[in-house]
This record gives structure tokens, sequence and C-alpha cells, in this order.
């Protein structure tokens, strides 16, 4: 691993591709290659090799969330390692546990395995946001941040691509495919350390917990973003296989639609998002969505087919992808020393109800599954009513439509 330490200003005096932002596209581009193919393939392979009922399921989802919700941890872990480090060790660690998830097709074994891929993910995840919103420039980050995302989409839709391709005319095992993706991914990140100097922050970042009232906004955000996207990640892609009886070429052809249409779109919301700014940006997303999860309860209750439920698994991915205004507001609104301690915070917050919510509502699908989107709609409605308090230009001391004045930083 290169020793070299550089300043975000020398940085800039490197070649495109060894710049700050370069990193960050390799690492949006590692992540998914395992992450999105464990994920195109779990829900077949917990049904086939363990026969996972929504009660399982659930089970299994509240084990994966418990990192998120104690990605704190990461304020400890930052105190002795570099938080551009302790991205990539966490990337390896979820492309290994990736690569050795077919090895244990057994309850017991899926919620191990998940759980240490599940610390690398979340790690990973909660430092790279602190990594973002340091190193992209403020006026540029909302496009920036589509720019990523379109990236990761494009790993994805490689991953998905390959996997219709030549899951049924070469046979391929669970096993096999996890191997590879996890093997990739751990191969990009090991990359990433040789290639890449350590890029040093402009202001040191505060290694203590940090809640300041003045985020308060924020916080309530993440933990209804949290609540609510648990539901459609659980059970969303659940029910096509549950209901619909997709099979993983089925499943991942769904995926590639669903990317395709991230690629071409977040960089263009990203631009919406600089245009129109983030109270707009995000009362888009929570209506949309409203209307989305009400459709999903009518495909239980009044029969409507597979076509509208694939249609709106790609709208809903559409809408989840204006998340990142939720950063850019916070970007906004935060002293850079805050960065990577909110991060931690802001990530245990949106984990709270991840923890137990996706085990008590399978317990509730195996009796009403129309009623768990009925529930994440009326979620939808309070983050809506939250993101009407966003200013239309928000800043450190008008964090929201409800302050007036300024106020002292250590609020």
């Amino acid at each position: 691993m290169p020793l070299r330490k550089l300043t975000l200003d020398e940085a800039r005096r490197l070649p495109l591709w060894r710049q700050p932002v370069a990193l960050l596209a390799l690492m949006a581009a590692a992540m998914p290659i395992a992450f999105a193919t464990w994920n195109a393939l779990l829900n077949n392979f917990v049904i086939e090799a363990a026969g996972f009922t929504g009660v399982e399921i659930g089970w299994l989802h509240s084990v994966r969330e418990v990192p998120g919700f104690l990605a704190i941890g990461v304020i400890v872990l930052i105190m002795f390692i570099r938080e551009q480090v302790l991205a990539l060790v966490a990337l390896v660690m979820l492309g290994v546990a990736t690569a050795l998830t077919g090895w244990f097709p057994s309850l017991g074994g899926i919620l191990t395995i998940t759980m240490l891929s599940s610390i690398g993910f979340h790690y990973y995840e909660t430092v790279n946001q602190s990594l973002q919103l340091q190193w992209i420039d403020r006026a540029r980050a909302p496009q920036v941040l589509g720019w990523l995302i379109a990236i990761g989409s494009a790993a994805s839709l490689t991953s998905y691509g390959l996997l219709v391709v030549t899951w049924k005319a070469f046979d391929l095992s669970y096993n096999f495919v996890y191997m590879a993706a996890g093997g990739v991914a751990t191969a990009l990140t090991l990359a990433a350390f040789l290639l890449y100097p350590q890029f040093e922050s402009p202001e040191p970042q505060l290694k203590t917990f940090v809640l300041r009232r003045r985020y308060w906004l924020y916080y309530a955000l993440q933990a209804m973003s949290g609540a609510r996207r648990q539901i459609f990640v659980v059970f969303a892609a659940f029910m096509m296989v549950e209901r619909f009886g997709f099979e993983v070429h089925e499943v991942t052809a769904l995926f590639i639609i669903n990317f395709v249409a991230n690629m071409l779109f977040a960089p263009l919301m990203g631009k919406a998002v600089m245009r129109w700014g983030e109270r707009r940006a995000l009362i888009f997303e929570y209506g949309g969505l409203i209307i989305v999860f009400l459709a999903y309860g009518g495909i239980y209750y009044f029969g409507w087919g597979v076509v509208l439920a694939g249609a709106l698994y790609v709208i809903d991915h559409l809408f989840f992808s204006l998340a990142f205004a939720m950063k850019t507001y916070f970007q906004k609104i935060a002293d850079v020393p805050d960065i990577a301690p909110t991060a931690a915070v802001a990530f245990t917050i949106n984990h709270i109800a991840a923890v137990f919510l996706p085990a008590l509502l399978g317990y509730l699908w195996v009796q009403s599954p129309g009623a768990v989107f009925g529930l994440a709609a009326g979620m939808a409605a309070a983050s809506l009513m939250l993101a009407m308090l966003i200013p239309r230009h928000p800043e450190k001391g008008h964090e929201t439509v409800l302050s007036g004045t300024a106020v002292s930083p250590a609020e």
C-alpha cells in the first residue's frame, strides 16, 4: 500500500485516473459487483437451498442490518485507521464474504456469512459517504454523486448481464457465481490499495460522538428512509419470486432493466438537484413513493399482474436514487469536521428500524402482504412532511424552514 500522502490541492495535479474522485469511482464499481450479485441470487438461493419463507427472509434481513445499526463504531475505528484505508478494508471483507456465501446453504450458515458481509458493506458505506462529502466540491456534489450512482449501476448491470447470459447456458451453480463476483470485487479493491496515495482532507475530522440539535431534520429523514427502504429491499424482490415464480435469470433481467434506467437517469437527477434544490427533489421522491407502495398493495388486493409489479420495481429504484439529495443537504448545513462522525451516527439512525422491522414484518407478510406495502406508503407520507421543512437554500444557521436565525455550530 502506498505510503505517500497528498492534500486534495496536491492531488489535483495527478493524472485524472489517480485523483480522489477516480478512487471513489473505482470503489463505486467494486462494491456492487459483490453486493448486487449476492442480492440477485439471494431470494432464489435461500428458497431453493434452505427453504426460506417470509419469516426466515425477515430474520435474515434483520441480521443483515445489525452492522448498520452499529455503524457508529466507525467513530472508534477512525481513531486508529485512516478513513480511506478503512473503506478499502471493509470492501475486501465484503468481497471475501460474498465469495464464501455458497458454501453455507443452511439457515445458520447463511445468517453467519450474511453478518460478515454486512459488516463490510455497512462500514464501507458509512466511510464512503464521509469521503464523498469531504472530497467532492460542494457546488458540484449533486452532479458528481449522480455520476457515481451511474457507475455503480453500470457495474451492477455488467454483473447481471453476465448472469442472464450464462446462468442457464452454462448451468452455473450458486457457489461458482458467488466466488467469481466476490473474487473480482476483492481484486479491484486490492488494486485500489496499490494504485492510489493517501488523500488528506482539508480539515481533520472529529473522532468523537457528534449529535447536534441543528441536524435534527437530517436525522429524522435518515430514520424514516431506513424504515421505509427496508420494506422495499426485503419484500419487493421476494414478492417477484414467491408470488410470480421468477427464476434467477428472470429476477436478474429485472435488475438489468432497473440499472439501465439508473445509468441513464442518475446523472440527470444530479443536474436536477443542482437546479431545483434538495427540497423539491425529496418532495418529488416521497410523493412518488407513496403512489408506488400503494400500487404494490393493489397487486395483492386487486390481483394486478406481473408486468405492473416489474414496472413498479424499476420506478421504485429510480425514486430511491434521489436519496443522495439528503447527502448534499447535509453537506450544505454541516461543519466539515462533523462529516465523518455524523455519517456514522446517521447510518446508525438509518438502521434503527432495520434491525427489528424486517423480522416483525415477515410475520405480517405471511398474513397480509398488501398491509406491509400500505405501511411503507404511510412512512413515505411521513417523509414527505419532513421534506417540506427543508429550506429552498439550506445552509449553516438555516437548516430548516423553522430556523429563522443563525445558531452556534456547537448546538
